[in-house]
């Protein structure tokens, strides 16, 4: 099923245009000179962006840069953001795969990725953003000690991507099988929450460079 395309989509995105980053190319290597910051963290695949803002009002000291390839979902994120008056926060529409092209080595202090597409199928298991090249382009840009902050409510792609951590050059800091059983922990996504009123468990790990 197609989604449905957002209306006045280009008028609603241009209103917000000043917190989307069009070649982030240009800035590898300065963002946090470009903005102002001290710390610089990515969100790969931010969606609607509730676990964006949350994040990012929590941590006013701290760049998030929020990726998303979909216009049409990032739209609310984006339209989020400035109902919040929040300055840290930028977006980028662009693909995970070129994101060596983005940041250079060292210059991202923490990763999240939150509920990405499980790609069930065996044939498209390369696809899934936790399979090991991903992870080791991840390495690259992170600075020693930095983390990648991974959640989904899928146990099959969890337990997939603890065995490509054991390959890569990242190692398990944390790992939980149920996130919010004594009560929500953390900034959800729109996706999570819904998971978590529906009693699903979220699994959740960190992973350490």
């Amino acid at each position: 099923m197609r989604m449905r395309i957002k209306t006045n989509l280009d008028s609603r995105i241009e209103k917000c245009s000043h917190l989307l980053v069009v070649s982030p190319e240009e800035l590898r290597g300065r963002w946090l000179q470009e903005f102002g910051y001290d710390e610089l963290r990515i969100e790969l695949g931010c969606g609607k962006g509730r676990f964006t803002v949350e994040t990012a009002k929590a941590e006013p000291g701290v760049l998030l840069v929020a990726f998303e390839k979909t216009a049409n979902v990032m739209v609310t994120a984006l339209e989020r953001t400035e109902q919040e008056g929040l300055q840290n926060i930028r977006f980028v529409k662009a693909f995970v795969e070129d994101i060596t092209e983005y940041f250079a080595p060292g210059e991202v202090s923490r990763i999240y990725l939150n509920f990405p597409d499980p790609w069930p199928s065996n044939r498209h298991a390369k696809r899934r953003l936790t399979a090991f090249p991903f992870l080791e382009m991840y390495a690259q840009i992170l600075l020693p000690g930095g983390e990648l902050h991974f959640k989904t409510d899928n146990l099959p792609l969890f337990e997939f991507s603890l065995c490509e951590l054991e390959r890569s050059k990242l190692t398990l800091l944390e790992e939980t099988r149920d996130l919010h059983k004594n009560g929500p922990l953390g900034a959800m996504t729109d996706y999570e929450q819904k998971f978590h009123s529906q009693g699903l468990p979220i699994y959740r790990c960190v992973m350490l460079l």
